[in-house]
């Protein structure tokens, strides 16, 4: 059955808007990515790309070396849990740690933290003494330099993630006496969607760099996470980017910073979201209408930024024009969510093919920042079903739901 075929008698069984999740591209993608990476990395999946616990489990399950979990909420945890990861395979991250989630991590088990402020590692430190335990601490530390000039900059200006390096050496004192914690080395996270190897490879240097600085201060440096920044195309046809040169670069910056790594010396890892499940998701939807505005053509659809949002509303990921996955394209058109808003447009002039109410068109690359990244909530309307797809067969079939509970009065 070919791909159109089959998105065609799934979008008849389940309805649309529907996403549909692959999860033998997931392993696919899993495999591609450790193997562009040096022997002994560690590998975390950032659930905020995607927190379905199906993908999520097809990254720690199976053949091959198992991705651990980066979070940064309780629902995160949750899913990461549901997914079979222990606490301990997780890394809780994120500038705004409550109280309440933070008691909640280490009562299942999460042992590792990435601290943004001194006042993030207090509130680390309080609870783990509450509990009796001991958290690990990795420094996010915002560098002062950057190694490239491609990519979402995510260090080297003022923020509300990490530490401002220039301020470590005044604080080291302070940062290592945290009852309750332990500094265990660092964490980075340089830039997103990385446009080359060399981009790439020129942020974890600089932020190996950093490490060295670090220890130079006489932190701890057990373990060193260096971030992201692997590329994937979003809702727009192609392929996940390929790093052919960036095991054997890594492994050389390492060697020259720091050469300790082949023994573990420090334990090293990356993380990534999107460039793991992007490719494994495709979003199908109805043409509900077509109709011309003054020279325009608008293609109405039944999902819009509510089911694929992107993190639209602060100009995040979407693209300029959504590329659809079908026919050749014929003719110009903007393609129009079914919300009461002129901001529902998933395109502005997009290529499309000559399309008619109830066509089926197919979005590509979707299997990231889907609908938990969207305005589900805005108008009520249904959320998309999404179907998880193991062997071509069908394993899943779930929408999230929304709905109003009572809170208890204090």
């Amino acid at each position: 059955m070919s791909a159109t075929a089959e998105h065609a008698e799934l979008a008849e069984r389940f309805g649309t808007p529907l996403y549909v999740y692959d999860l033998d591209r997931v392993r696919a993608a899993r495999r591609s990515l450790f193997g562009d990476l040096p022997d002994g990395f560690h590998l975390y999946y950032a659930l905020k790309a995607n927190p379905h616990p199906a993908i999520a489990r097809a990254l720690r399950e199976g053949a091959g070396p198992a991705c651990r979990a980066e979070i940064s909420s309780p629902g995160e945890l949750a899913a990461a849990l549901e997914a079979g990861y222990a606490g301990g395979d997780c890394l809780y991250t994120g500038p705004g740690k409550t109280d309440a989630e933070i008691a909640l991590a280490l009562s299942h088990g999460v042992r590792r933290f990435s601290v943004e402020s001194i006042g993030d590692l207090r509130r680390i430190g309080g609870h783990a003494r509450a509990a009796g335990v001991v958290a690990d601490c990795l420094l996010r530390v915002n560098a002062l330099a950057s190694g490239a000039a491609t990519g979402l900059r995510m260090m080297g200006k003022p923020s509300q993630f990490g530490i401002d390096a220039e301020t470590l050496p005044g604080l080291a004192a302070e940062l290592s006496s945290v009852d309750g914690t332990r500094i265990a080395g660092a964490h980075f996270f340089t830039m997103s969607n990385a446009a080359s190897e060399d981009a790439l490879l020129a942020e974890y240097d600089q932020a190996a760099q950093s490490a060295v600085r670090l220890a130079e201060l006489g932190f701890a440096l057990d373990y060193v996470d260096l971030g992201g920044g692997f590329g994937a195309p979003y809702a727009t046809p192609g392929e996940r980017s390929a790093y052919p040169g960036l095991r054997d670069g890594l492994a050389s910056v390492l060697d020259d910073r720091l050469p300790g790594w082949r023994t573990g010396s420090p334990e090293l890892a990356c993380e990534s979201g999107r460039s793991l499940v992007a490719g494994a998701g495709s979003l199908l939807c109805r043409v509900v209408n077509v109709k011309t505005s003054r020279d325009n053509t608008f293609v109405v659809l039944d999902g819009g930024i509510n089911v694929l949002g992107g993190l639209s509303g602060i100009g995040r990921l979407l693209p300029a024009a959504v590329q659809l996955d079908d026919a050749a394209p014929t003719e110009t058109a903007h393609l129009a969510g079914p919300l009461c808003t002129p901001g529902d447009l998933l395109g502005r002039a997009v290529r499309v093919p000559k399309l008619t109410a109830g066509d089926l068109v197919t979005i590509p690359n979707t299997g990231a920042y889907g609908p938990t990244a969207s305005l589900v909530h805005f108008l009520s309307r249904p959320a998309p079903a999404e179907v998880v797809l193991d062997g071509g067969e069908v394993v899943s079939a779930t929408r999230l739901e929304s709905r109003r509970t009572p809170v208890a009065l204090a």
